[in-house]
């Protein structure tokens, strides 16, 4: 949508107003101290420590923790220090990069793994907490901290965003980069699952395209954020749905000690934070965040106004000194309008024409009931979410005539209800260590749906060339989903050996497939992890995973109200997958592996003869239509991955992917997806100056994005009424973009003050001027004062397009985003 856009921002002044900023509060700074809490457990069974050792590197500041196993170290200089914890019997773990600001205390949350029994002195000697795999996991693994995500050149605080510098992660560069559509190892958008503290969040961006996960921002706060962990396959088997990645984000508790904040304001919005005890055993964290794009496309001249809203908050409360209950909240609010532009070029009137307005809402509320037992613990999660979407378009989106319901194209009205009760036990016995549990779900989806799109055209045997596209059905479902799974883990020939040993089925009430029994989704996964060296580890995992169809694809009814996707079967997907993993020093870590995907049962639009593996990079809604399940697919390829932490004040991380995704529709041999770029190539680097300055570069290459070629003959017929042009699915993928590439720098600047600190930052996207090509857009070439269509007959357009001028617009101008903003500790 906005990659036909032109953004003009006045360079100069905002570096001018950058660096005066810099002169003006460096005249009132002063050096102050900064304060640090935190706890140590056991990672296995969620014990605390006592008597645990933390140090902060190159000083001689430290602390003990006590018998909750909390410490508490105070009159740190305001900088990033790299900070051990270590206990006798355990690995000593390093948390790098922590900044400590004199506005707020740091906290910092510790898990320490018990050391290895007859490696201790040879495997283990070397700290190695930059290892982040498990027995589980013990490949295809990464993890972000928060103050990666937070100082991530062109990241804008954005999680999502952010995570796609990690290797197999890409985008829909073809949209101008944008969109938050995270593309993991070749797979659809919407194979990804999500996961906040336990608890699923099926929405994570802002405008979010139903059906999928997308969107153009994300909704996550991330002040809350201790780190982000992205795994891409060997998933354990207590989530459900995943196809791609489960992308886990871990919040922070709110601080025991005082009341403190901070206030945010950046180039498009402003958040507010806040955290601090209630009573002795509860804290709290908040925030609220407005959107004010809105504002600035207005003087900027164009034609949309995006406007939004999120709240997050959460509770934790510490019933004993083994029970702890957490409440999490994250909700949005979504408007998306148009405003007529004062010059009305083709690419804004092609931007009111063809995209609909946009009204959203959604919430996940969680709570969280965690028990630490004497060799292990169980957590009982409930949560609810909610996402209301409602979608209008008209012929004439521009003209003021958004309440004439003769010119209404489109109304989607749509619910998505899900409530969720999920149990899970980890155990510990002797060598063995045991993870099992049952999840149950009651669903609610309902559409009110109105489409009249693009009519039925036959040839001149009366053959159908184009089935016309027009509905107007509501629908109602609900029904109930459940699941059982477990996991043994256990470590063999000295400890150099580790099995993990998982399986998982799901099975719901709606569909006679998926409730005739549970064995029709049986999901077995294996991985093991072999210690070659201290350095050395060989990985391996191969796993089936399940995952049910949209509810978009569930709910839809055809023009005789039935339920023609009923009885489709889950989706699945076979993973194989093997790597090396080195670590030459303790804060260096090196991976390289290979993986395949194989998929079955993926659904397949009839009406387009398409795989649905190719949407959902789009706003709207995807899957609401009749479909089959009889798709296969494959994504296959290489990552290399290499990450240091911070060290000697430098720190990056660099990843290259190599990969193949390919799918079939209803007849066809395989073809390319819309996401084989091919290569994926992301390099991130910041650096920490005297004087708490920091400078941030990344840089990400993308291969050319294949795209569909428009269909010349039913564009011209359909255009008048949807739009925009109809894509050729004879030809589907059959033409691609240039590459993608762009370059990003921030610079950050710290003050600390008594009690407040303040972080100035500015962020530039694309400083090498690259010119990225967006998708073409079909349209019909205007008059020259743009208030109609130029005809080749002079006659008005008529309505099936015979007469018009049919254009392709392109975007390949180079833009450079500026930004700056600040942030406000108090």
């Amino acid at each position: 949508m906005f990659s036909v856009l032109k953004f003009n921002f006045p360079m100069k002044r905002i570096i001018l107003s950058f660096f005066l900023g810099v002169l003006v509060v460096s005249f009132l700074s002063a050096q102050s101290n900064g304060t640090l809490i935190g706890t140590v457990k056991d990672a296995e069974t969620q014990q605390p420590l006592i008597g645990a050792i933390v140090v902060i590197a190159e000083t001689s500041l430290g602390a003990v923790t006590d018998l909750d196993g909390v410490f508490r170290i105070t009159n740190i200089p305001t900088r990033s220090w790299n900070i051990t914890a270590s206990l006798l019997g355990y690995q000593a773990q390093t948390k790098y990069n922590i900044v400590i600001t004199a506005g707020n205390s740091a906290q910092l949350n510790f898990e320490l793994q018990p050391e290895s029994k007859a490696l201790s002195e040879v495997v283990f000697s070397e700290n190695r907490s930059i290892r982040i795999a498990s027995t589980e996991t013990p490949l295809s693994i990464q993890n972000l901290s928060a103050e990666e995500i937070k100082s991530n050149p062109g990241g804008n605080f954005d999680i999502s965003r952010v995570v796609q510098a990690l290797p197999g992660v890409g985008g829909t560069s073809g949209n101008g980069s944008f969109r938050n559509d995270l593309v993991i190892r070749g797979g659809a958008p919407n194979e990804n699952v999500y996961y906040l503290d336990g608890v699923e969040i099926p929405i994570l961006n802002h405008f979010a395209t139903q059906g999928a996960a997308g969107g153009p921002t994300g909704i996550l706060n991330v002040s809350f954020i201790e780190d982000a962990t992205l795994s891409s396959s060997a998933f354990h088997s207590r989530y459900d749905n995943p196809l791609s990645a489960v992308l886990q984000f871990k919040q922070r508790d709110g601080n025991s000690d005082r009341l403190q904040g901070n206030f945010r304001l950046s180039g498009t919005e402003a958040a507010l934070t806040a955290e601090g005890p209630i009573g002795s055993k509860t804290t709290f964290l908040a925030s609220a965040r407005r959107s004010y794009l809105q504002f600035l496309f207005e003087a900027l001249d164009l034609p949309i106004r995006p406007n939004y809203w999120d709240f997050q908050y959460k509770l934790t409360h510490r019933i004993d000194s083994r029970t702890t209950l957490t409440a999490i909240g994250i909700g949005a609010i979504d408007d998306f309008s148009f405003g007529l532009p004062r010059e009305t070029t083709p690419e804004n009137l092609y931007v009111l024409g063809s995209n609909p307005l946009i009204n959203q809402w959604n919430y996940t509320q969680g709570f969280t009931l965690k028990r630490v037992l004497p060799k292990g613990f169980w957590n009982l999660t409930f949560s609810r979410n909610m996402f209301d979407n409602r979608l209008d378009k008209f012929e004439d989106n521009f003209n003021g005539k958004q309440n004439d319901e003769s010119k209404r194209t489109l109304g989607i009205n749509s619910q998505e209800i899900e409530n969720k009760l999920r149990f899970e036990n980890n155990r510990i016995t002797g060598a063995w260590k045991f993870s099992y549990g049952a999840s149950l779900q009651y669903v609610k989806y309902s559409n009110n749906a109105f489409t009249r799109g693009r009519p039925e055209v036959r040839d001149s045997a009366g053959n159908i060339i184009q089935p016309g596209v027009n509905f107007n059905f509501n629908t109602a479902i609900d029904f109930f989903k459940y699941g059982l799974f477990g996991q043994v883990n256990r470590r063999f020939l000295d400890d150099r050996l580790s099995l993990s040993l998982g399986v998982r089925s799901d099975a719901n009430s709606f569909s006679s497939e998926g409730a005739e029994n549970l064995w029709n989704t049986l999901s077995p996964r294996l991985s093991a992890s072999y210690v070659l060296h201290s350095k050395w580890t060989l990985n391996a995992s191969v796993g089936r995973y399940y995952k049910i169809l949209p509810y978009t694809v569930l709910g839809y009814k055809n023009e005789n109200s039935e339920l023609v996707n009923r009885d489709l079967p889950y989706t699945r997907s076979d993973h194989f997958v093997a790597g090396l993993e080195f670590i030459p020093e303790a804060n260096l870590r090196i991976t390289l592996e290979g993986f395949y995907k194989e998929y079955s049962s993926y659904p397949v639009s009839i009406r387009d003869g398409i795989s649905l593996a190719n949407l959902g990079g789009d706003f709207g809604i995807i899957g609401n239509e009749a479909i089959q399940a009889n798709g296969t697919g494959r994504a296959y390829g290489m990552e290399l991955f290499a990450q240091q932490k911070l060290s000697k004040n430098l720190y990056f991380t660099g990843s290259y992917t190599l990969f193949w995704s390919e799918f079939t529709g209803v007849n066809d041999p395989y073809i390319r997806s819309a996401w084989d770029t091919r290569h994926l190539l992301s390099l991130l680097a910041g650096y920490k100056f005297r004087g708490n300055w920091e400078l941030g570069v990344k840089f990400r290459y993308q291969g050319g994005t294949p795209y569909t070629p428009f269909d010349t003959a039913l564009s011209r017929i359909n255009y008048p009424v949807e739009g925009r042009g109809t894509l050729d699915y004879r030809r589907l993928n059959g033409a691609e973009l240039a590459d993608f590439m762009q370059l990003d720098m921030r610079i950050d600047k710290k003050w600390n003050f008594r009690r407040f600190t303040l972080d100035l930052y500015a962020d530039l996207q694309n400083i090498l001027l690259r010119a990225n090509p967006g998708f073409p857009n079909y349209t019909f070439q205007r008059n020259s004062d743009n208030s109609g269509f130029e005809t080749t007959d002079g006659q008005a357009l008529k309505a099936d397009g015979s007469n018009a001028i049919p254009i392709l617009l392109t975007e390949n101008n180079a833009t450079l985003l500026p930004t700056i903003g600040f942030i406000l500790e108090f």
